[in-house]
């Protein structure tokens, strides 16, 4: 069974060492909302909606110089093993330097925010 997240996450990660300026991956609303929060959280630079039948998700990275802005990218709840958290056990990432995106009853949201509404869900990966 192919992880359509997980396959997205190795698609940017992948093209983050290779300096490639956008990446395109396969259209999804959660893949949309992740995109969402990596852009709002400053890991990469935009993300838009492509085509009408076939729809893709094209995502332009960042840099800082030779670097990509976004270290690791990792993720936390497999198919395989799904990981759920209450809003009191949701991990803080580098001690609150990165980010943990959960996906919960009221939508997909960083860790930080779904403290904030108390709410838990399933962490879907890790970024810093």
């Amino acid at each position: 069974m192919i992880d359509p997240i997980a396959d997205m996450l190795t698609n940017i990660r992948n093209a983050s060492h290779a300096l490639l300026p956008t990446v395109e991956v396969a259209h999804s609303k959660t893949k949309e909302s992740i995109a969402r929060i990596l852009k709002q959280e400053g890991y990469i630079a935009d993300s838009s909606v492509t085509g009408e039948v076939k729809k893709t998700l094209k995502l332009k990275l960042k840099f800082e110089g030779r670097k990509g802005v976004i270290k690791s990218l990792k993720r936390a709840s497999k198919p395989g093993l799904r990981r759920y958290a209450r809003a009191t056990e949701i991990p803080r990432v580098l001690g609150g330097m990165g980010t943990v995106i959960v996906s919960t009853p009221k939508g997909v949201m960083t860790g930080t925010e779904a403290r904030k509404q108390n709410t838990g869900g399933e962490l879907l990966c890790y970024v810093y």
